[in-house]
């Protein structure tokens, strides 16, 4: 029942387009870059409308790291006590923020694994709500441009490569592109964590 070739696929997310920007939604909040990419490349096949998933992804990703934040102001450490390890990348993430919020702010969506923990950080670092508020939601919405407008300009790159009766090598060259993507976001998070 699952779909085997990116044509079918496409048709399973426009007959399902609520459930999409439903899906979208929750993805962004917790940071799925790479499907964010992929959603922007259905928008460009007609599957989803641009301006909505550039909307969702951004309130998507407003509202991951707000409730990130609060949960860090809330609580702090105390219940990463059994994650050691992601214990001391929080607290060093709130170090950090302390002295260079702005561009943490700004930044931290795009490296892997740096979001998951920034949003805890910043809501345990001196940062105040107003501030974060403001710089949270300009940053949402300069990622959920970004990332789904590269993707909607991979389906138009793509489009010329292609015809529908070489979509398996579309779906080919969508997994290298978030391949490529994947790697990338790992080596900036490897850089990251040395700095």
């Amino acid at each position: 029942m699952f779909p085997t070739d990116l044509t079918s696929f496409l048709d399973l997310i426009r007959q399902h387009g609520d459930a999409a920007y439903s899906l979208m939604f929750a993805y962004a909040a917790s940071h799925s870059l790479l499907l964010a990419l992929f959603a922007g490349y259905a928008a460009h096949s007609g599957a989803l409308s641009l301006g909505a998933l550039i909307a969702v992804c951004w309130f998507g990703s407003f509202t991951g790291d707000v409730i990130r934040f609060w949960i860090g102001r809330r609580f702090g450490t105390r219940w990463l006590g059994p994650f050691p390890r992601i214990k001391r990348a929080v607290e060093t993430a709130a170090q950090l923020a302390d002295c260079h919020y702005f561009w943490m702010v700004l930044f931290h969506r795009y490296p892997h694994g740096i979001r998951g923990v920034a949003g805890f950080a910043y809501g345990m670092s001196r940062l105040p709500w107003t501030t974060f508020l403001v710089l949270n939601f300009g940053a949402a919405g300069l990622w959920s441009c970004a990332i789904v407008s590269t993707g909607y300009a991979f389906g138009q790159v793509s489009e010329k490569f292609m015809s529908d009766a070489s979509s398996g090598l579309g779906m080919v060259m969508l997994f290298v592109f978030l391949g490529l993507s994947w790697i990338l976001s790992k080596k900036l998070d490897r850089i990251v964590e040395r700095s």
